[in-house]
């Protein structure tokens, strides 16, 4: 028998429904609420839709439809590969991966880059199909971050900026954990201290920071930790104004060897570092290795986060929980109401007291 040349339709919700004699919503429930159904009712219409070859719901005509993309954005402005690379954005994102798989939820990762302009910034954001936003330490002058704002959805805000009153807010007393690690230094007899800091601003450089740029910093997170060491120092009586700060534009533990090189180079008299990240100490362990600059006894070095790298090197640090904080931003997006009301959760750090701090030496380290 002759096949008939004519297509075969493509199967679509209503024909479905029509064939198994259900309403259109059951053939919809068997794919979205399939609670709502019986077991073997929800095997019927899964059965009829794989032999006529229909996938389920368009899920673009159905966010039109419900006016929610099931989705929320996080906004990162690094490149996308620095989310899978740096070990505290890794663990962030895990957390926060977490809290929307648990609410059946996707997550969109938002490229972002310092190369495009606030055109482009504006078109990436308003393409993102997503329901609300996760920002993710952003500058306060970020282009990306304007064009969140004028998306009007909900937004969280992680560690930085602070000065956003629409959205909510997980973070850390940045300038409080700084200035906790600083006194433990300064108890120990230290008085000549450097910072080794990210970057400041959205400009490229590297190098000894002059007073104006720091109190010019978009980056609030940097600003506060290099704050609380200030504080600390004139707590003890110290001159806040001897303090040596070392910014490096990129986020790497190379990055940190040659903040170390250049803070020791800077004031001969040093005798610890303070970095704003366990990756830049890390860094500097690498350098003062390397050089022959023993750690504690000539040279101390400490760092931030806790991650996992710096507990195995017996850094003295400050740790925080950054699976928690995502975890704490994700059911925040998730649970946004239009009430007005606006969440801000601080998260508590701890003192690490590692193998890396001790008391400064008699004579500070030789730098070639």
């Amino acid at each position: 028998m002759a096949r008939s040349s004519e297509p075969r339709r493509q199967a679509t919700l209503a024909s479905i429904a029509a064939e198994l004699k259900v309403s259109r919503t059951t053939v919809s429930n068997a794919y979205n609420r399939p609670d709502q159904l019986s077991p073997e009712l929800r095997e019927r219409v899964l059965q009829a839709a794989k032999r006529r070859g229909y996938a389920g719901p368009d899920p673009v005509a159905r966010s039109l439809r419900t006016r929610k993309a099931g989705a929320i954005g996080l906004l990162l402005t690094e490149a996308l590969s620095y989310s899978f690379r740096d070990p505290a954005a890794m663990s962030f994102l895990a957390g926060l991966a977490e809290s929307c798989e648990a609410a059946g939820q996707g997550l969109l990762l938002i490229p972002a880059g310092a190369e495009r302009d606030d055109v482009q910034a504006a078109a990436v954001v308003q393409q993102a199909g997503v329901d609300g936003f996760v920002v993710y330490s952003v500058a306060d002058d970020d282009p990306y971050l304007a064009a969140v704002r004028e998306r009007h959805l909900p937004i969280v805000v992680c560690d930085q900026p602070r000065n956003i009153p629409e959205a909510a807010l997980v973070a850390i007393d940045d300038r409080g954990a700084m200035k906790m690690l600083a006194a433990h230094l300064i108890s120990q007899g230290h008085e000549h201290l450097a910072v080794l800091c990210m970057r400041l601003g959205r400009d490229r450089r590297d190098g000894v920071v002059p007073p104006g740029r720091l109190a010019d910093s978009h980056f609030h997170v940097q600003r506060e930790r290099i704050a609380g060491v200030q504080a600390a120092m004139i707590d003890a009586g110290l001159d806040p104004d001897i303090l040596t700060v070392v910014e490096r534009f990129d986020h790497t533990v190379r990055s940190g060897h040659s903040a170390a090189a250049q803070a020791l180079q800077a004031n001969r008299e040093t005798t610890a570092l303070l970095c704003t990240t366990d990756v830049i100490a890390l860094g500097a362990l690498n350098f003062a290795r390397v050089s022959g600059i023993d750690v504690p006894s000539q040279l101390s070095v400490t760092g931030f986060d806790g991650i996992s790298d710096a507990i195995r090197e017996n850094l003295t640090t400050v740790r925080q929980d950054a699976e928690e904080k995502g975890r704490r931003a994700g059911k925040l997006v998730l649970s946004s109401s239009h009430s007005g009301i606006v969440a801000a959760e601080t998260l508590p750090t701890e003192l690490f007291r590692g193998r890396t701090a001790g008391p400064p030496p008699k004579q500070p380290p030789a730098i070639a």
